[in-house]
């Protein structure tokens, strides 16, 4: 057995050197650039964001605790007057109506919209012709401007000489034309009529993507077992949609609880606030005639408050739902 050799120090690798702030330098040139790149795609977003959101949104803030009226604009005198807005709102009269409107509006526009919406969605399933350009003309009124539909609305249901009072008096179902917005008993219908199909596409687009997910082999094995429509829109549909229907429900409340062009257009929030919201309330506040812009926006933080409980549960749920 021969003896081990011994390895030359010479072939031994030596320790790689430390290295030099030229080497540093190369190697850290890559990552700096990379870093401005990506810090040159998010500035414009961060600018815009403090520029139009959180800067108004803090002089809101501010103003909501100020006695703010049509003299402060001439002196830019606004004294500090702690929660007195805040409490000149919650006791108006005016504003709890507005409140109650408010409810009204999100929720008969929320149903409405969720239903029709999902019953098209359903509907859009099957196959027939020209059944994507259908749905692609139902998504017109999600595209046009509110003001525009509003418009559009308010001249169709004109008392006089409206085509929905005239279609409904050539088909003998009313004996006399229908003040819709003159009315305090039927102005906020007319509101929700215009309100809705301004948000039935968007509920559909969602419904429709969220039942294009669903596997059809859970269909057909349901239907061999037996299962009738009914139950399997229960047990497969529902269950299965439940997230898509979070999502549309959730960002629809937000979307109508700070609803203002299209009231404005067909009402402007009467009569006799019949379909005054909290929305239309606090822009009479600050803009239509009163002046008091402190009032204004202690009004509009309200809103914007119970907003943001709804956009912090909505958060919530995805985080939850996330594996």
């Amino acid at each position: 057995m021969g003896m081990p050799l011994r390895e030359h120090p010479a072939a031994r690798p030596s320790p790689p050197a430390p290295a030099g702030p030229a080497a540093r330098r190369a190697r850290g040139g890559p990552r700096l650039r990379a870093r401005l790149v990506r810090a040159g795609f998010v500035a414009p977003v961060v600018v815009y964001v403090l520029a139009f959101f959180a800067y108004p949104l803090a002089r809101n803030v501010v103003l909501s605790f100020q006695d703010y009226g049509i003299e402060s604009v001439y002196t830019g005198d606004a004294p500090f007057n702690g929660l007195a807005n805040y409490a000149r709102v919650l006791h108006d009269a005016v504003f709890r109506t507005a409140a109650a409107n408010t409810v009204v509006f999100v929720v008969a526009s929320l149903l409405f919209q969720f239903v029709i919406g999902l019953a098209l969605a359903v509907f859009f399933q099957g196959s027939f012709p020209l059944g994507g350009l259908l749905r692609s003309l139902l998504l017109v009124p999600w595209l046009l401007p509110l003001v525009v539909s509003g418009t559009v609305f308010r001249w169709m249901l004109d008392t006089g000489n409206g085509v929905v009072n005239q279609v409904l008096l050539a088909a003998h179902v009313i004996g006399a034309p229908v003040p819709w917005l003159n009315s305090v008993d039927t102005a906020m219908i007319g509101v929700l009529l215009c309100n809705v199909w301004i948000g039935v596409p968007f509920n559909m687009v969602i419904l429709y993507g969220g039942l294009r997910s669903i596997p059809r082999g859970l269909y057909e094995a349901a239907e061999l077992d037996g299962a009738g429509a009914l139950r399997r829109f229960r047990h497969i549909t529902l269950p299965l949609l439940r997230p898509v229907i979070t999502v549309v429900l959730t960002l629809g409340l937000i979307y109508t609880i700070k609803v203002f062009d299209v009231i404005w257009v067909l009402t402007k929030g009467g009569p006799a606030n019949a379909t005054q919201t909290v929305t239309t309330y606090a822009y009479q506040l600050s803009f239509g005639g009163l002046s008091e812009f402190g009032a204004g926006a202690a009004a509009g933080n309200v809103l914007i408050v119970v907003a943001m409980v709804f956009a912090f549960l909505y958060l919530r749920s995805l985080r939850s739902e996330t594996p």
